[in-house]
Order: structure tokens, then C-alpha cells, then sequence
């Protein structure tokens, strides 16, 4: 028993912290709701509560992996595509101090600092890597890429509230101009060459994020909804269609941890289109929203029962190899 709980802990993957960017994601949706629809209830009181243990367990079991077998995490660390998943973590703080914000500024305050400064760092290292890399190849490359660059664009959602907005911008500066670069290298990828292996695909949602949070980081920063927040949203919406048109491609695949990658996209664009409603007051934003939260919802579900399956079942380890 305990030769399988260390072979469980060395496989333990980087991946898993996507668990926390859409269970968070999915508790700010929430949040938006009760105050949209003027709800009775606040599941996402519960959600949050469930989303901070859940991510206090991974880091636990993270660092003892760091302990225990550092030579796996410098594997997964130098690995093309693994790499990317690590500033998860950073985002994963980032989002809890977006949800925590409305009942504690001081704890969101503290999550935000280690979020955004952690992800900085990521970035740095990440941006040195690829400039100096020997080993990579396009086939490397997917919508993962975003992660660790892109990601700065969420900083601002919280980071007005907390520091000096020049701080916001230098973070949604960043985020803004890489998405522009990774996306036209992303889609010379796909167009190109090979396509996307079958447990890399759901990251293809990942394209909606970065217009979707822009847009949210977006109206935060600037405080109105002028033609550039239209553009983010409207990208967002179309990337969300495209996506969505291709629903059963994506039902014909099975269950990877990477899988977990549809739901922050799906939480950004339900966010941003209740926004939407709340700056326009047009019913049609309103409905709309509440259909992507149910959608939000069942999937959210699924991805929770799935990931309970293979963990009993003992399937999930480091999925993605060169």
C-alpha cells in the first residue's frame, strides 16, 4: 500500500491545478448569478469554500511531491508542454482572490500579491525557455501556451481594487500583446501541421479565455464598455460558437485530466455575458447567460464525476508525453 501511495504521489501531475481554475471560475459565475438573478441561495459561498480546500490539497500534495522525488518535477518542469500547466498554480491564486474579494479584502489582498508575483516569475522563466530552447518542435505547441503568458491578463480583475491600476496595466499590457503573438502562431500550428492529439484537444477552449478575461480585466481598468471591450467579447463569443459547433467531436473523446481545460474558458465567457447584461441591461445578455451557466453547470459535473471515476480507478497520472 504505501509503495502504491509513493508511485501515485511520483505520478502526480502539474495538470491537476486546472481542477482549481474551473472550479473557481465556475464560483465567480455563480456569484454574478445570485446578484443578477437576485437568488434566495448562494451556492457559490459553497463553492468557494470547496474550491480553496481543493486547491489547499493539491499544493499539499505538490510540494510533497517536490520533496519526494524532485528529479519528476524537473522532468515535468523542462518538459515542452507540462511546463506550461505550472503557472496554474499562480492563477489558481489569482482567481481565489477574484471570488474571495466581496467577503475579504485582506485575505484576497494577501492571495492576489503571491498570485501575480509568483506568475510573473513564471512568465519570465517561461519567455527565457522558450528563447533559448534546443528541444522544441510545432508539434509541441497548443493552446496551453497561453497559460503562462496570457494569464497575466486576469491580474487586473482583482488587482484595481488592491494596488496602483499602473500595476494592472503593466500585467494586462503583457497578457494582451503575447495572446495576439501565440494566437496567430497557434492557428499557423493547427492549420499546418499535424493535428492536435486526441487528449491535447480540449485545450482548443482555451482560445476563449484570453478574449473573455480581457474583456472582464478590460472594463475593470478603463470602468466602461467602449468599442475595444466589444471586440474582446465578441471574439469571445464567436471562439465560444466555433467551439460549440464542433460539440461532438469533443463528446467522442475520452476522459484526460486535460479535459478539465473546458471549464474556465466556459466560466470566462458566462462572466463576461452577464457583465454584458449588467452594462447594457438587454435581456437577450441576461438569457444567454443563464444558459451558459447551465451549461457551465452540467459540465462542471460531469468533469467532477469523471475525474472521481479515474481517480478511483487509478487513471490519472502524467498523461502528456513528447
Amino acid at each position: 500500500m504505501t509503495e502504491e501511495r509513493s508511485s501515485r504521489l511520483q505520478n502526480f501531475p502539474i495538470s491537476w491545478f486546472a481542477v482549481v481554475m474551473g472550479m473557481t471560475g465556475f464560483t465567480i459565475a455563480w456569484h454574478h448569478a445570485e446578484i443578477l438573478l437576485a437568488l434566495p441561495v448562494r451556492p457559490s459561498l459553497v463553492l468557494l469554500g470547496l474550491t480553496i480546500i481543493t486547491f489547499v490539497i493539491l499544493l499539499a500534495l505538490y510540494l510533497a511531491k517536490i520533496l519526494k522525488y524532485p528529479n519528476q518535477v524537473r522532468a515535468e518542469y523542462s518538459h515542452p508542454i507540462n511546463l506550461n500547466f505550472f503557472p496554474t498554480v499562480s492563477i489558481g491564486l489569482i482567481l481565489i482572490s477574484v471570488a474571495l474579494l466581496p467577503y475579504s479584502n485582506p485575505v484576497s489582498l494577501v492571495c492576489w500579491i503571491a498570485g501575480a508575483t509568483l506568475h510573473l516569475a513564471f512568465t519570465l522563466h517561461v519567455l527565457s525557455v522558450w528563447l533559448h530552447q534546443t528541444h522544441f518542435e510545432v508539434d509541441h505547441l497548443n493552446p496551453a501556451w497561453f497559460i503562462p503568458v496570457v494569464g497575466n491578463i486576469l491580474v487586473p480583475i482583482a488587482g484595481v481594487s488592491h494596488a496602483s491600476p499602473e500595476i494592472s496595466w503593466f500585467f494586462f499590457s503583457i497578457g494582451l500583446i503575447f495572446w495576439l503573438i501565440l494566437l496567430t502562431i497557434i492557428f499557423y500550428r493547427m492549420l499546418f501541421h499535424r493535428p492536435l492529439p486526441a487528449r491535447l484537444l480540449p485545450t482548443l477552449f482555451i482560445l476563449i479565455a484570453p478574449p473573455a478575461a480581457g474583456f472582464i480585466s478590460w472594463l475593470e481598468l478603463t470602468g466602461e464598455l467602449d468599442a475595444f471591450a466589444r471586440i474582446l467579447y465578441y471574439v469571445a463569443v464567436f471562439l465560444t460558437l466555433m467551439l460549440l459547433t464542433q460539440v461532438k467531436r469533443f463528446l467522442q473523446l475520452e476522459f484526460f485530466l486535460s479535459s478539465w481545460a473546458y471549464s474556465f474558458p466556459m466560466a470566462a465567457i458566462t462572466i463576461a455575458t452577464f457583465i454584458m447584461h449588467t452594462q447594457l441591461q438587454l435581456p437577450f445578455f441576461k438569457g444567454l447567460g443563464v444558459v451558459l451557466l447551465m451549461l457551465l453547470t452540467l459540465l462542471i459535473s460531469v468533469l467532477v464525476w469523471k475525474t472521481a471515476q479515474a481517480v478511483r480507478c487509478r487513471a490519472i497520472a502524467i498523461e502528456i508525453e513528447d
